[in-house]
């Protein structure tokens, strides 16, 4: 286990103690436990320890990982649309958190119209991913689920979020983001599925 993952789960077993703990020493336990992540957290990030106890009380309900969504979009040649980011200058699927009140689905379309400047309608649901905590999934892991999608409009425009937008053949691209290679080697095949029933 990583810091990161051992500080997120010493953090949610102390605030779910103090959710549900009526014992004043007890509390008083979960209460330390808290300030020592929080320091460690604080160490981490290079952030004060006092705004990462802020970040932590304004956080509602239990922690949880977060919610991503991507957008796979191929071509008729079965080139699927990239984005090399410009935070890691690897490539990546359009795609990004889900906001609140947004489905997955809604978030996939949003971001890559926000991303690539195309209109897309989801196709299918490729499938649903897991990543532990970490530096690119942050501190509570991430939950990915990732659509084929099928352009209906819009026009090819990089936004601020990218140094490169074009289609790739998947073999040809060996710096992915994290698990993005799995993300695009599934969806190829639900996009090769498709083509063959045609």
């Amino acid at each position: 286990m990583n810091t990161v993952a051992l500080l997120d789960e010493l953090r949610t077993l102390a605030e779910n103690g103090l959710a549900h703990s009526t014992d004043p020493y007890d509390r008083e336990r979960y209460r330390r436990v808290l300030d020592l992540v929080a320091a460690e957290y604080a160490d981490l990030a290079g952030l004060p320890t006092a705004e990462v106890r802020e970040r932590f009380a304004a956080e509602l309900g239990h922690v949880t990982p977060k919610v991503g969504a991507d957008a796979a979009v191929f071509d008729d040649d079965g080139a699927l649309l990239l984005l090399r980011r410009t935070d890691t200058g690897r490539w990546c699927l359009p795609g990004g958190w889900v906001d609140p009140g947004e489905s997955p689905a809604e978030a996939a379309v949003r971001e890559t119209r926000e991303e690539t400047g195309l209109r897309v309608r989801p196709v299918e649901l490729v499938d649903s991913y897991s990543l532990p905590a970490g530096p690119e999934s942050g501190p509570h892991g991430q939950v990915s689920l990732v659509y084929r999608c099928a352009v209906e409009g819009g026009t090819l425009a990089l936004s601020r979020e990218g140094t490169e937008l074009r289609y790739r053949q998947i073999p040809e691209v060996d710096d992915w983001f994290t698990i993005h290679r799995e993300f695009a080697t599934d969806a190829y095949r639900t996009w090769r599925r498709s083509t063959d029933a045609n």
